[in-house]
This record gives C-alpha cells, sequence and structure tokens, in this order.
C-alpha cells in the first residue's frame, strides 16, 4: 500500500518552525521591521485557531511520558481538543499566512529547510487531519503515525541522544537551537561593532542546515580553506615579529579548530573569529597604506 503524502505548505508545525527560523535569519541580517517578526506575532498568536493548533502540536511534540498507555491517553486528549478548533477558521489562517509568506519571500526557499522530528511533526498532521474527516490517509497510515507520535512521547532523553549520535547530529529542542543562535549573534554584536557578509552567511548556514549535517559539514570545511588561504596571503605583509609568529600559529591550527563529525557552536564560533581576524588585519593594511 503506497503512502499519501502530507502537504507540508498547510503543516501548522512546520509553518511555526520556518517562520521561527526566518525571524532568525531576519535578525542576523539587520532586516529593519522583519516581516516575519510581524507575521509571527498576528498568526500565531493565543487568539488565533493556527496560535491554539500549534500549541497542540507542542504538547505532544514535548511532553514525555514512560510508557505507552499514558502517551496514548495524552494523545487521545490532545486530539480531542483538536475537534474543537474552527476548520474554517484554521484554513483561512493559513491561506493567508502563506499568501504573506509567498509575498515577502521566495516560497521554494522557504520550504526548502529540512525540520528537525519532520517524522514526528508529519505524523501529527495526519492524525489531525483524519481526526477531522479533512484528509483521508488510510487506516495504515493513520496507524503508523499514531504509532511514531506515542513511541516519540515515550522516547527518553537518553535514547535520543544516543541516535543523535549515531546519526551524529544533534537534534536539540527548537527553542534551544533558535537561543543558540541568537546568542551567537549577540555575542558577537557586542564584542564587535557588527557582523561582516562572511560571519553572516556561517550563520545563516548554520540555521538553514539543522538537520542537513553533512552539508553543513562540507560548508565549514570549504570556509575553513579559504580562511586558510586568506590568512596565508596577509602573512607576507605583517611587519611586526611576533604577530607573524602567532598569526602562523593560528594558521596552522585552523584544521584542528573545527575537528569533529559533528558542527558544534565552538566551531562556528571559531569560524567567527577567524573572520574576525582577517577582517581586523585587512583594517590595519588599509590605514598603514592611508597614513
Amino acid at each position: 500500500m503506497s503512502y499519501v503524502k502530507h502537504n507540508k505548505i498547510k503543516n501548522t508545525g512546520i509553518l511555526y518552525e520556518l517562520l521561527s527560523r526566518q525571524i532568525t535569519v531576519d535578525v542576523i541580517n539587520d532586516t529593519k521591521s522583519s516581516k516575519s517578526v510581524k507575521l509571527f506575532k498576528e498568526f500565531f498568536n493565543k487568539n488565533t485557531e493556527l496560535g491554539k493548533e500549534y500549541e497542540l502540536y507542542s504538547i505532544l511534540l514535548n511532553k514525555k511520558y514512560k510508557n505507552l498507555t499514558h502517551a496514548s491517553q495524552l494523545m487521545e486528549a490532545v486530539v480531542k481538543n483538536r475537534r474543537k478548533l474552527s476548520n474554517r477558521r484554521l484554513a483561512n489562517e493559513k491561506f493567508n499566512l502563506i499568501k504573506q509568506i509567498k509575498e515577502n519571500y521566495n516560497i521554494k526557499e522557504f520550504f526548502n529547510t529540512r525540520i528537525p522530528n519532520f517524522k514526528v511533526v508529519a505524523s501529527i498532521y495526519r492524525v489531525f487531519q483524519s481526526e477531522v474527516g479533512k484528509e483521508d490517509f488510510g487506516p495504515v497510515q493513520r496507524t503508523d503515525s499514531s504509532i511514531t507520535i506515542t513511541e516519540h512521547i515515550t522516547q527518553s532523553k537518553q535514547s535520543r541522544v544516543k541516535k543523535q549520535n549515531l546519526s551524529e547530529y544533534s537534534d536539540q529542542d527548537k527553542d534551544l537551537r533558535l537561543l543558540s543562535y541568537q546568542l551567537l549573534v549577540d555575542k558577537f554584536n557586542k564584542k564587535y561593532k557588527s557582523l561582516n557578509e562572511n560571519q553572516k552567511n556561517l550563520l545563516k548556514q548554520y540555521i538553514n542546515n539543522v538537520s542537513n549535517t553533512n552539508s553543513l559539514k562540507e560548508f565549514i570545511d570549504s570556509e575553513v580553506v579559504k580562511i586558510k588561504r586568506a590568512l596565508k596571503s596577509l602573512l607576507p605583509k605583517v611587519n611586526d615579529k611576533i604577530t607573524k609568529i602567532k598569526l602562523s600559529e593560528a594558521i596552522d591550527y585552523t584544521d584542528t579548530a573545527t575537528k569533529g563529525k559533528v558542527v558544534k557552536d565552538k566551531h562556528v564560533v571559531a569560524l567567527m573569529r577567524y573572520y574576525e581576524l582577517i577582517k581586523e588585519i585587512k583594517n590595519v593594511q588599509t590605514r598603514k597604506s592611508n597614513s
């Protein structure tokens, strides 16, 4: 029996996740009057059907029980609350949100990002839609989706960590992940005057490839090569002997600064500092040439 694909663009959990991520991208880009923030406040508040439905997604994504019986009871209670929502208002809100996303962003790029816990989020959508009679996914797919959700609810943090290590991917809680991006941005904006294009691009890649470990690692490795090349080209222009020695040591350290199979915050911070080092050396050279 073939599975019916769920409509990603209508999934409230995915809309919430991608809009949250867009807010972070807008912050990194210093976007004035971020449209993503306005959309988030307009559509995902406690008075909207989208906001109410996402609260139900959030319960199933974050609440934990030790046994399947309790997990099944939770899912039944959540589904019962889902039936109370107005499908008409929910459909209208989704239509208007997607319409505004299309007007302000490249819709293909917006929905092209991979989602952490995608299987669970998709399963919640299928269960909700099946329960309110909006889409028929069939008994097998409906049952499989229910099992996916209950297994997620009963999965311990320890077992999740083991799976993360096997897949070489740190699947942190979404809010924690977004916070780490924000802290990175705040940290560098406080220490330095502003982020340059290389730093912004690095953070954007880190965000947009949250669940694509190989792609992110390839990007980081390619940036290390560029940084190393840039530092080597600047080395002959440095006259101070001590600075030259320190710079040579920094060049030698580039390969170990991002060593590891999984890209972590510390690797991103290391590259951010290398970008800052290159920027400072170039600024010194510019000031010397102008004096």
